[in-house]
């Protein structure tokens, strides 16, 4: 019924919208390009995962590109990026480090001190853990650092969930790679999505801010 891409040339020129602009970027910059996108997207998310990985998945169905090397680099970008908010909260201390990035735009305080809270809670597990949670997932790092977790097991620990994370986001866009014409036909809805998730984000951000303003007067 659905039928096949008729091969990887043009194979994201039919989605619109933000997912059509990932998808081409993503076909234009390979695999290595899927790497720097995960590394961005855990230091500061400026497209989340959920949307970079099924989609490189999706074309890696098409032929677009190699879906063993998509996974290596994107959980390798996952790393280095977890690897600069480690080397960042041990260097600075976890106060230090919040204040300093609370400043970068869609980035709040209070998603710095709810990882925080959750590593103390849950210790080094949370590092595994915490890589399959929207929210915390980028900022678990940070903590860890500030908390001088050993390096090997924080590695071990954020290897091993980002790659699950990577290989759960990869397979699904794979799986639904043979549907081409039901992802073209939904991928305005996924663009729905993804805009009423920036939207949201922009106004608790908003909002949070307007709320701390209050509170300190």
């Amino acid at each position: 019924m659905w039928g096949t891409a008729a091969g990887a040339g043009g194979s994201a020129d039919n989605l619109t919208g933000l997912v059509g602009v990932a998808a081409r970027g993503i076909e234009q910059l390979g695999e290595w390009g899927v790497g720097l996108f995960t590394l961005a997207e855990t230091v500061v998310p400026p497209i989340p995962s959920e949307v970079i990985l099924p989609l490189a998945g999706y074309l890696a169905r098409q032929g677009s590109l190699n879906l063993v090397l998509v996974f290596v680099t994107s959980t390798l970008g996952a790393y280095l990026g977890a690897l600069f908010l480690y080397w960042l909260g041990a260097r600075l201390g976890l106060e230090r480090s919040i204040r300093g990035l609370a400043r970068l735009p869609l980035v709040d305080r209070e998603d710095f001190e709810h990882a925080a809270d959750w590593f103390r809670h849950h210790g080094r597990s949370s590092i595994f853990f915490g890589r399959l949670l929207p929210g915390v997932r980028s900022l678990i790092s940070l903590p860890a650092g500030a908390a001088a977790m050993p390096l090997g097991m924080f590695s071990i620990y954020t290897l091993a969930g980002s790659g699950l994370w990577n290989g759960l986001l990869l397979g699904l866009g794979y799986l639904l790679g043979t549907q081409y014409r039901l992802i073209e036909e939904y991928s305005r809805f996924l663009n729905y999505a993804v805009y009423a998730g920036l939207a949201a984000a922009l106004v608790l951000l908003v909002a949070r801010r307007i709320r701390r303003a209050k509170a300190s007067r």
